[in-house]
């Protein structure tokens, strides 16, 4: 289990071979690009800010949870910091598992507490020269039952 902040570009194809495992049957994996929209207004970039002395520990501890809830073999988070622009990857998650349920889960489960639980912002510029900070949404959608939302 890993975390890892970086203000370099994710290459997922890198990540995903630390991750192969011969006794794994299931790799899932989740990629969070930048769009070029938000809300009706066009985004020209991305600016994310992290708190790097918490966010590893916050991090390892969502890790911990999936491997616990969902038989997680292995886990992994990589997300960007810095200036992004449209069709960066903002954040990787990758998971193995024995079966592919179990990866599936895990993996929406990472991602959907990294979002909400990890201190990092996000400032969007707009391509009018305006911007706005993004606050993440604190809804309890871990649960694995509660899929419905599109956040």
């Amino acid at each position: 289990m890993k975390f890892r902040l970086t203000d370099q570009a994710i290459e997922p194809s890198a990540f995903r071979r630390e991750m192969l495992s011969l006794s794994a049957g299931a790799y899932c994996s989740y990629e969070g690009w930048v769009r070029d929209h938000n809300e009706g207004k066009a985004v020209q970039e991305l600016h994310y800010s992290g708190y790097p002395q918490l966010a590893p520990s916050i991090a390892e501890r969502i890790l911990q949870e999936a491997q616990e809830k969902f038989q997680v073999e292995n886990a992994a988070v990589v997300h960007r910091t810095g200036a992004l622009v449209t069709g960066d990857i903002a954040v990787w998650v990758g998971v193995t598992a024995h079966h592919r349920g179990d990866s599936f889960l895990a993996c929406r489960y990472i991602i959907d507490n990294i979002k909400h639980r990890l201190p990092i912002w996000k400032k969007e510029i707009y391509s009018d020269g305006s911007h706005a900070w993004i606050e993440s949404n604190h809804c309890g959608c871990s649960d694995p039952k509660n899929l419905e939302h599109s956040h």
